[in-house]
């Protein structure tokens, strides 16, 4: 495995800016996931470290060496994409093994039914290993393509969203399994995806992209806690994060023209009357979409209530986020 540094990468297609100035380590042995929405650079900044595009600027690193002069296979990195890249006609064990099979690998016939039986176990498939590619669900497909991957023993392992045609279970079910994956083999992986749920639960570290710029790199924690602007919070935490006007619950800090409320800023039993318009049971909680004057806004609470809609609460803000007009943070005391 092996630390990559990025520095000033920019890239442009035309006169679509993917990347601009973006400069990040992923320490060795790290799970770092870039987040942002469809457009932001995520699958470009994993296409040029696999070397399948070029910068137009900046250098990429991998093990301390620049990699710009590499081709795909010298620089020994193994990608995973959305859709399953599996070989129809082929079995499992023949998917897995064909990778090492390469001239530029070519291992020994013995090693890789070794590597082959190691991988299948780790991801729990070793009983579909003769059968067809064809007669797998739609998660043994993936843990199959995420195994062709496993099998090489890359320096980085790059994944682009390779859980997102998946259905729910299954998501939860592989986020488990890759993290396990991550923690058992110490691997570097690089990890793309919109999902706050997966960046939250697998990612060491976290890069959040917007219009192809790096506006913040660290970890989940940090981000959620602490991000830099309404960008930022908006990414992470689910409920998504509540972006009122600044003076919604009275006098708001010198500069201040949006407050942001997780659930955990706000504090029901006193303060301005809100009426609940919806309640959601999730089993584990409750969430209630309310109504504060002509603003929406959504918070979680005991899983056992009995609120119902047109109920009224009251509640105030406690320890919340602030934004100038531009959505950078700003510091202020609670209202």
């Amino acid at each position: 495995m092996a630390e990559v540094t990025l520095s000033g990468l920019s890239k442009s297609f035309g006169a679509a800016k993917a990347l601009s100035d973006v400069s990040l380590t992923i320490p060795d042995g790290a799970f770092v996931v870039l987040l942002g929405p469809t457009g932001a650079g995520k699958t470009t900044t994993l296409r040029l470290i696999a070397g399948l595009d070029r910068p137009d600027a900046g250098d990429i690193r991998i093990g301390g060496h620049s990699v710009l002069q590499d081709t795909p296979a010298q620089r020994d990195v193994a990608m995973v994409f959305q859709q399953y890249s599996l070989y129809p006609h082929l079995t499992v064990r023949e998917n897995l093994a064909f990778p090492l099979r390469s001239p530029m690998i070519a291992l020994p016939e013995a090693e890789i039914a070794k590597r082959v039986a190691e991988v299948a176990a780790v991801l729990h498939i070793p009983h579909k290993l003769d059968n067809k590619a064809t007669a797998l669900s739609g998660g043994e497909m993936q843990r199959v393509s995420i195994g062709r991957a496993l099998v090489r023993q890359p320096r980085i392992y790059l994944m682009d969203e390779p859980l997102s045609s998946l259905d729910a279970k299954l998501r939860a079910d592989l986020r488990i399994e890759l993290k396990r994956i991550h923690a058992e083999l110490g691997a570097t992986f690089l990890y793309v995806t919109h999902d706050q749920i997966e960046a939250m639960t697998m990612a060491t570290h976290v890069g959040v992209l917007d219009h192809g710029r790096l506006v913040q790199y660290g970890s989940p924690r940090e981000i959620y806690e602490n991000p830099v602007s309404a960008y930022v919070a908006s990414r992470l935490g689910q409920p998504r994060i509540n972006l009122l006007p600044a003076d919604a619950f009275g006098p708001a800090p010198p500069g201040a023209t949006q407050i942001g409320l997780r659930p955990e800023h706000i504090h029901v039993g006193e303060g301005r009357d809100a009426t609940i318009r919806r309640v959601e049971h999730l089993g584990d909680q409750t969430r209630l979409h309310l109504t504060l004057g002509p603003h929406e806004m959504i918070t979680l609470t005991d899983p056992h209530t009995e609120a119902r809609p047109g109920d009224t609460l009251q509640i105030r803000p406690h320890n919340p986020l602030w934004f100038d007009a531009s959505g950078n943070r700003i510091q202020g005391p609670t209202p």
